[in-house]
């Protein structure tokens, strides 16, 4: 179905969207820009783009909080007997939950780490960038989990990531916050590195866990061995 609806899509913007809007060349945009500015009718394709993958991961997102809850209270509660397994599954996907859920990273590493980077990126970015106060950046961390949620289901259903556009939202958006006088260029462009540092972090990390559910390998050694490997690369 995925791949239905992305054929379907790409049939409807470009042999029909995107031609009408290229008809409003010189109304709705200059007629001066080039095909490939933002300003013209990249922008609409960009950023329609974005607005839809936004919208149909935070969707997925209220989505998936909803039924872990849902899922929670029922366990809790004693309602729901809890195996990690359905009884409908096929074997291959029994064995790769079970290995997967197996070595699964804790909740509490997830999100005390989390805390940790952002606790020192509050104190350190400001010091660095100067126009780029603490309350910005906390705004980025408390923001980031969902664009990177969006971004990394984008990144499963059509392998494309979409961080670096997150990162111009983030740039006009920062950069306004701040303002011009302020010094809000350079806060923009801090932001915005800081952003898609995140989410580009989350889809490639994703993908990995994604690889290594398919291939049985423990989510916790990958997470492990990444860790590794980029303390060696960075010394």
């Amino acid at each position: 179905m995925v791949n239905i609806s992305l054929l379907i899509g790409a049939i409807v913007s470009w042999a029909i969207m995107w031609p009408m809007i290229e008809e409003k060349k010189g109304d709705w945009y200059s007629a001066k820009l080039s095909a490939t500015s933002l300003h013209g009718i990249q922008g609409y394709r960009v950023f329609i783009a974005i607005a839809m993958m936004l919208g149909d991961g935070l969707f997925h997102f209220v989505y998936m909080l909803v039924v872990t809850i849902s899922s929670f209270t029922k366990r809790k509660s004693g309602e729901e007997n809890y195996s990690g397994e359905g009884s409908s599954e096929d074997y291959d996907k029994e064995i790769r939950n079970k290995y997967f859920l197996k070595d699964q990273i804790p909740n509490w590493a997830a999100f005390g780490g989390y805390a940790a980077i952002a606790v020192i990126s509050i104190i350190v970015v400001p010091i660095i960038f100067h126009s780029l106060k603490w309350y910005h950046v906390l705004v980025a961390y408390l923001i980031a989990p969902i664009l990177a949620f969006c971004n990394s289901y984008g990144v499963g259903l059509t392998d494309w990531s979409l961080a670096s556009n997150y990162g111009k939202i983030a740039v006009l958006t920062f950069s306004y916050w701040v303002g011009l006088e302020n010094g809000g260029v350079i806060a923009g462009l801090a932001s915005c590195g800081l952003m898609m540092s995140i989410l580009d972090t989350a889809s490639a990390l994703m993908g990995d866990f994604k690889i290594g559910y398919l291939t049985l390998t423990s989510p916790r050694s990958m997470f492990f061995s990444q860790l590794i490997g980029t303390a060696m690369a960075v010394s």
